[in-house]
């Protein structure tokens, strides 16, 4: 029998982690992905809306296969991310937080070029379904992510 857990409601459900989580802006889930050059997405992950970028990126970035990656400072964690870029031969196009004390240099060139991720999230957000989540449980929702994104890969 699976493991019951308390819902947002009070009441009790069945199964797993759906990846609901609270956040200031009620009950979310944070898509994470990585795009290519051409802004074509390669990979996802679900999260709950309050847990932190960097759990997304833990789990992307130990199968990425890139010569570079671009992120924005909420990936500028010199252990979770930079080291294992660096293990990984990969060059971190990534800018330093405004409270590190010792900023580290980036290719504000090649930074330029983030946009394409940004521009992947809206028109992923055109989808009204994604946008506002319907599914119920982050199989269907995380197949719904998948789709969209292979109309999106093929527009």
């Amino acid at each position: 029998m699976p493991p019951s857990f308390p819902s947002a409601f009070g009441g009790r459900k069945r199964g797993g982690d759906e990846d609901i989580g609270r956040s200031r802006g009620g009950l979310s889930t944070k898509i994470h992905a990585t795009c290519d050059a051409l802004g074509n997405p390669t990979s996802f992950y679900l999260s709950p809306g309050q847990a932190h970028d960097l759990e997304g990126a833990d789990v992307l970035l130990a199968e990425l296969e890139a010569g570079a990656l671009l992120a924005d400072r909420a990936y500028a964690a010199d252990e979770r991310v930079r080291e294992v870029l660096l293990r990984q031969q990969i060059v971190s196009v990534i800018p330093s937080k405004a409270s590190r004390k010792v900023a580290i240099d980036h290719d504000k060139d090649l930074y330029k070029a983030r946009h394409l991720i940004e521009n992947f999230f809206a028109k992923l957000k055109q989808y009204r379904a994604i946008a506002t989540r319907y599914d119920k449980t982050a199989v269907n929702f995380l197949g719904a992510v998948h789709l969209a994104a292979a109309v999106i890969w093929l527009n």
